[in-house]
């Protein structure tokens, strides 16, 4: 039976994680580049696809409330933030993330790095569209798709990539020493 206290617990710090990466950000165009995405990729592997979208869950929702924990704040409003969906996004790609991932003893290496580039296109798949649907609908900027697909997702493609490499790097080498130290034995 699993812990589910230590679940909460590891819940709750990917959230927090999740937070403090939003404020190590380097800023270029209409969105910052983050450390988020790197702490959503590493809840889906460690926590698995249901605890660790809901420690992404309950980050957008601290944000939402008024907690200022996304990059820009935090509040109500913020849902016309270009960035908003993006963090949509962040809930559903710790799932697919952990969905692949997930299973074994030590996740593959490639199998991780594979389930989080599909995480990265899960966020965008979200992100991108939004962005655009704010800044042409809400801003009126005066913005194409195209060019919004170049600001939004292929700016930060290959930093994305170095992240999901971290990740699935990290996640080999994690994962068997928790599953080892919490669960008797190891699963």
């Amino acid at each position: 039976m699993r812990n589910k206290t230590r679940e909460m617990i590891l819940v709750a710090l990917f959230a927090a994680l999740t937070a403090a990466g939003a404020f190590v950000k380097i800023p270029i165009g209409p969105e910052p580049i983050t450390l988020q995405f790197f702490f959503t990729a590493l809840s889906g592997v460690l926590l698995g696809p249901y605890w660790g979208a809901l420690s992404q869950l309950i980050y957008v929702v601290l944000g939402l409330i008024g907690v200022p924990v996304f990059t820009s704040g935090g509040g109500l409003l913020y849902i016309f933030n270009p960035g908003f969906g993006y963090l949509i996004g962040f809930i559903f790609a710790p799932f697919v993330i952990g969905k692949i991932s997930g299973g074994t003893k030590a996740p593959a290496f490639f199998r991780t790095f594979w389930g989080c580039m599909l995480g990265i296109l899960v966020i965008y798949a979200f992100g991108v569209p939004y962005m655009y649907m704010i800044l042409k609908y809400v801003s009126h900027a005066d913005i194409t798709f195209s060019k919004t697909l170049v600001a939004g997702f292929l700016v930060f493609l290959p930093g994305d990539t170095l992240k999901s490499i971290l990740v699935a790097y990290l996640g080999k080498r994690i994962v068997p020493v928790i599953r080892k130290a919490v669960i008797p034995g190891g699963v």
